[in-house]
């Protein structure tokens, strides 16, 4: 049975129901270690990328991005990608937390250490 998500464009998805967690740039920057400004060097560096899941909540990062006080290995190439292809941050969250056939959703293949398959499929895309 075909997937209905995947005929919605990537920027008009709930994020707040594709993603689980969301956290702040302060607890972002305390499981990181690092100050909150860095998180906002981060996003504007396209090294991590952050949205607004809901109104009134204010720029958010997916927890998922943030595993044992790292970013998920991976996600800054993968978001650099995309994001040099002309994807907006809320489309790149769109995009990893899909199924996208990796198998399961892209930000589970990086988490599993299995970027390469992940970045090689958004470079496709991108470009």
């Amino acid at each position: 049975m075909a997937d209905p998500t995947r005929d919605i464009p990537l920027a008009d998805h709930d994020l707040d129901v594709l993603v689980e967690e969301w956290i702040d740039w302060a607890e972002a920057a305390r499981r990181l270690g690092v100050a909150t400004s860095r998180i906002r060097s981060m996003i504007a560096d396209h090294q991590i990328a952050a949205a607004v899941p809901r109104p009134r909540a204010g720029q958010q990062i997916p927890a998922l991005f943030v595993q044992d006080g790292e970013l998920v290995k991976g996600l800054s190439g993968v978001v650099t990608v995309l994001h040099d292809g002309g994807y907006t941050d809320r489309e790149i969250i769109a995009w990893l937390f899909l199924d996208q056939d990796f198998p399961g959703r892209g930000i589970d293949a990086l988490r599993e250490n299995r970027g390469s398959e992940v970045k090689r499929r958004a470079q496709a895309m991108a470009w």
